[in-house]
């Protein structure tokens, strides 16, 4: 059996990697026997990792719901937790439920990563940056 922490980074990796779905039930695993607050927490993760699944799976209503419900549980730790840049993935938790619930496909090239916080800032800003842009583009087209 792995460390909980070795899941834990083997559920980012898979995040990263795009397996939305393997990294669900890798902190699905973890999440079993959290104690709280890692509970909420990993219940936050695991719901945008499944939201992401739901999405690749052309079910944007799921998708948008699922993110909505894990920002919110993510909303409750601070930017920086376990080494990950929540405040990031909240960012783009938060921009993706809005283009979903006004019809817009971000698209697969702007999923997002975890950032661990040695490595997040530029990156996280640049991500939440393209996507803000892309639809205020869209706005001005319609």
């Amino acid at each position: 059996m792995q460390s909980a922490d070795k899941s834990f980074r083997r559920g980012v990796e898979q995040f990263n990697a795009r397996e939305f779905f393997e990294a669900h039930e890798t902190w699905e695993e973890i999440w079993l026997r959290a104690p709280e607050p890692e509970k909420t927490f990993l219940q936050g993760i695991i719901q945008v990792a499944a939201a992401f699944h739901h999405y690749r799976r052309g079910n944007a209503a799921g998708a948008q719901s699922l993110l909505n419900a894990g920002r919110k549980k993510l909303e409750q730790f601070p930017a920086l937790y376990r080494r990950l840049n929540l405040e990031s993935l909240r960012a783009a938790a938060r921009e993706w439920a809005e283009a979903l619930a006004s019809g817009e496909d971000p698209g697969t090239h702007l999923l997002p990563r975890l950032e661990c916080a040695d490595a997040a800032g530029a990156k996280a800003q640049r991500h939440t940056a393209r996507l803000s842009r892309r639809r205020s583009r869209k706005k001005r087209n319609l």
